[in-house]
């Protein structure tokens, strides 16, 4: 086994009036095989530190390629979160293989659904009674992960505000929009997971989603998650309404509505922070932590006021509770900026 070399110190030295040089370990020459006249590849790293990789040499070939088996007992969703996995780590094709003779009715339509509606750039190449090859086409530089963000935040703050404008009316058809328009956020969340997991391992994916460093990809993985949840919040106000039988009191309804206002400034503003790079916006965001409460007091008290039966009291305090969570992720996500905007100051 070859050990990793020590440290080794090197003098640089200037040959001419204006090349400076620098020697390379006789042992490390020897161990990679380099030979006179070889070409080095020299590339700056965010560090200001210098890889130093032989030119077009190959880094070991990330198998890109996996199967995996399933059974006739094996529900659909367990299988789901399998693909889910693999197209998160990074493989490009899946093959799932039933174990036995074919795959089970609903085990297919579940999974072909998932596929198509879920996995960005993700397509079905083969389908046979005992296998689907899954085939991700879609490369990185193609779709920004910066601008999927951006994309999925401006759908999050939609959905709530079309969940809560759907109380007012008792708008089912607009309650149900927004749980549909879910899946929206969800597919592209995946695609965001997937190219910040890969850019961690490789620089050039880095580059290519113009992100800095490890860091970077860290707290972008961070804010997807609370972007998701806040999508998540709005479909269960829309759920909520759902079980509504009867217009809620003005008075319910004007609270809702300031709170929501509230939160959904929250958000957007903890947003527009990690977009313009701007500590003292996100520093602002997590300011107002705490106002959320009072307002989730205000709305709680005209609730109970009103003294309504149990099932629709429940069902508005959990539309407050996911109003307040959503304040709450965008307080989230502007501390994550202030981690990553701090060295800056």
């Amino acid at each position: 086994m070859t050990t990793r070399m020590k440290e080794d110190i090197r003098k640089v030295q200037l040959t001419g009036k204006s090349t400076y040089i620098v020697s390379l370990p006789h042992k490390w020459v020897k161990e990679v095989g380099l030979t006179k006249g070889e070409m080095l590849t020299i590339i700056e790293q965010n560090d200001k530190s210098l890889l130093l990789t032989i030119k077009d040499s190959k880094k070991p070939a990330k198998p890109t390629e996996v199967s995996i088996n399933i059974f006739p007992i094996d529900k659909a969703s367990s299988i789901i979160r399998k693909v889910i996995a693999l197209y998160l780590v990074g493989f490009n094709t899946i093959h799932v293989k039933a174990n036995e003779e074919r795959m089970q009715l609903e085990q297919r339509e579940k999974v072909k659904h998932f596929i198509r509606n879920l996995l960005v750039g993700t397509e079905i190449v083969a389908d046979s009674k005992n296998t689907m090859d899954l085939q991700v086409l879609l490369s990185s530089p193609e779709l920004s992960v910066a601008d999927t963000l951006r994309r999925i935040a401006i759908i999050a703050t939609s959905m709530h505000k079309d969940a809560l404008m759907s109380i007012t009316d008792l708008n089912y058809e607009l309650a149900e929009d927004v749980i549909k328009t879910d899946d929206e956020i969800d597919r592209f969340s995946f695609y965001i997971i997937r190219q910040l997991m890969a850019a961690i391992n490789d620089e050039t994916i880095m580059k290519d989603i113009s992100l800095e460093n490890a860091r970077d990809c860290l707290g972008y993985q961070l804010i997807t998650k609370s972007v998701e949840r806040v999508g998540d919040h709005a479909v269960s106000i829309a759920k909520n309404v759902l079980t509504l039988k009867q217009l809620v009191d003005v008075e319910i309804v004007k609270a809702l509505s300031e709170m929501s206002f509230l939160a959904i400034a929250d958000f957007e503003d903890s947003i527009t922070s990690l977009f313009k790079r701007d500590y003292f916006l996100a520093d602002e965001v997590v300011e107002r932590k705490d106002h959320i409460e009072q307002y989730w007091k205000e709305a709680t008290d005209h609730i109970l006021s009103k003294k309504l039966d149990a099932e629709t009291t429940s069902s508005l305090r959990l539309i407050i509770e996911s109003i307040k969570r959503t304040a709450e992720y965008g307080s989230d996500i502007a501390e994550v900026v202030l981690n990553l905007t701090v060295s800056n100051l």
